[in-house]
């Protein structure tokens, strides 16, 4: 009934290796073959009695999540979740709410809602829990008096910066400072940290036309900027990528290409959008006309780059290493790669957005790091928020303004957010989430591939991508009416999962995510479509 066992740990050890699956490490037919083996083996062997890579269980961080979900509405949200909607009514527009938490009772892996639903939370607040609700180590960070004292004297951080503030920020937020990259400005979300990285770029920018940092700037450069002229207001630009997602701040929403009810009413500058690969899938039955289509685009980026030189010059690019509120869209290492080479050969600044890729999700720290850069190619730019709780921009010191006020607020990031991350960044390494979530991902990409060939997702499931990326997994639906009722109807058979782009599932769930919520999610995903 088990099969195998010593056959299966040699699978169990090829599947772990599914964060390195790419048409540059691997043939299309291994591929093919090792998704096939894995997928009959976890039809034989239950999860308990599966060998793994590692001993990390949710448990060692939350000992007391529960054992799965419960639903006990007709439902979700039930008649408590919906009042409480009606409430915040009152004052403030409630038609995004998905239910309403209580995040007093949640825990780890597990939201509850106000009706007492106990959810398996594959969405993670948009991909930004990190290690899960209530974990008994934050909770310790969040009783202290160290925190307890920063949280109720909350400082102007650029003039009044905590006595403790380098050592938070060394032991914390730069111990995993992407390659490259020693410079850190604490911004306040994802939105304000891409803005920064863009006023850091156009700054550094007219600095080297200039002449260097020592070079003043000129009275008509001074007096021009008053009234958003040229020359101290210049006509220079931020390409992005079409279904590309960097915030719905003013200037960050002009870079944001996803969706045009984000946009709509709302004046934009007039920067480029390159196109951003269509792969099709499965990879390996489609490697010549994806190839195809990333030189495709390749050659429209380089273009606009090319071109935009005799009018509004590029100095930015900026791009996701998966377009994610776009549809959870990919390419290869190979097309990142030459997307920051093209930019670094026309002078733009190289700009990663890893707002909801970066912090482990993908089985990398940063998602980039997989994208093969050599010293010296490491991008100029990466910004994070979401799943580290802090924000911020990674950035080289050349890139630091020659003057300060220059890039300024009030508050600057908070000491707070900075003591989590720290924290968590902890708790990640010491526990080899990052690792373990890589594993876990390749587990969950072969459960999910087995549901998929089922007759259940027939005509429904297409195009399931992310093998090698983590948990950061997707597929798309036959519509976009198909996927909102089969998130809505998982919501009810109590798993919390997301949407993203036109008809695509998407999941991001924790870094604690184990074999024992993949059993529950394939299952339920599984029960789900047959329902459909």
């Amino acid at each position: 009934m088990l099969g195998n066992p010593p056959h299966f740990a040699e699978v169990f050890a090829e599947v772990s290796m599914g964060h390195f699956l790419h048409r540059s490490f691997f043939s299309p037919t291994f591929h093919i073959e090792m998704l096939s083996r894995t997928a009959r083996s976890l039809r034989r062997v239950p999860i308990s009695a599966r060998p793994t890579a590692r001993c990390f269980s949710s448990l060692d961080l939350i000992p007391d999540e529960p054992a799965g979900p419960r639903v006990v509405t007709d439902t979700v949200p039930g008649p408590k979740g919906i009042a409480a909607s009606k409430a915040i009514d009152t004052f403030q527009d409630p038609r995004t709410h998905v239910v309403v938490p209580n995040y007093e009772l949640s825990k780890g892996n597990y939201l509850v809602d106000a009706d007492g639903n106990v959810l398996l939370d594959v969405f993670a607040q948009i991909s930004s829990i990190g290690l899960g609700y209530n974990v008994p180590a934050l909770l310790e960070l969040g009783r202290s008096d160290e925190f307890v004292k920063a949280a109720l004297n909350r400082p102007a951080i650029g003039s009044f910066p905590p006595v403790q503030w380098a050592d938070w920020i060394k032991t914390g937020l730069l111990t995993v400072a992407p390659k490259g990259l020693d410079q850190l400005v604490t911004t306040l979300c994802g939105s304000s940290a891409n803005e920064t990285a863009f006023k850091c770029a156009f700054m550094a920018y007219r600095q080297r036309e200039r002449g260097g940092s020592d070079v003043p700037f000129s009275k008509e450069d001074m007096e021009s900027c008053m009234h958003n002229h040229s020359p101290g207001s210049p006509d220079l630009t931020v390409l992005s990528f079409k279904s590309g997602f960097h915030g719905r701040l003013f200037g960050s929403l002009s870079a944001t290409r996803s969706k045009a009810i984000h946009k709509i009413d709302i004046p934009a500058f007039d920067w480029p959008s390159a196109s951003f690969p269509s792969l099709k899938y499965p990879l390996e039955d489609h490697v010549a006309e994806n190839e195809a289509e990333e030189k495709r685009c390749l050659e429209e980026y380089e273009e606009i780059l090319t071109s935009s030189k005799t009018h509004s010059p590029v100095a930015a690019v900026i791009i996701e290493p998966i377009l994610s509120e776009g549809g959870d869209k990919h390419a290869s290492p190979e097309f990142f790669r030459s997307l920051r080479l093209i930019a670094k050969k026309h002078g733009a600044f190289f700009i990663v957005d890893e707002v909801q890729t970066g912090v482990g999700a993908t089985g990398t720290f940063w998602a980039h790091e997989k994208w093969g850069l050599k010293e010296g190619e490491e991008p100029d730019f990466v910004t994070f928020s979401k799943k580290m709780q802090a924000a911020g921009v990674y950035h080289k010191k050349e890139t630091r303004p020659n003057a300060p006020y220059r890039n300024y607020n009030t508050w600057m990031g908070d000491p707070i957010r900075a003591l989590q991350a720290r924290k968590m960044i902890q708790l990640i390494g010491e526990n080899s989430l990052v690792s373990h979530t890589a594993t876990t991902g390749s587990v969950l990409s072969a459960s999910l591939s087995q549901v998929f060939s089922s007759s259940a997702a027939t005509g429904k499931v297409a195009n399931f991508r992310g093998q090698g990326e983590g948990t950061y997994l997707a597929w798309d639906m036959a519509s976009p009416e198909m996927r909102d009722a089969f998130v809505g109807k998982m919501r009810k058979a109590g798993v919390q999962i997301g949407g993203c782009g036109e008809q695509t599932v998407r999941l991001r769930p924790m870094l604690t995510f184990g074999e024992k919520h993949v059993e529950i999610l394939a299952e339920t995903v599984e029960r789900v479509l047959k329902d459909l």
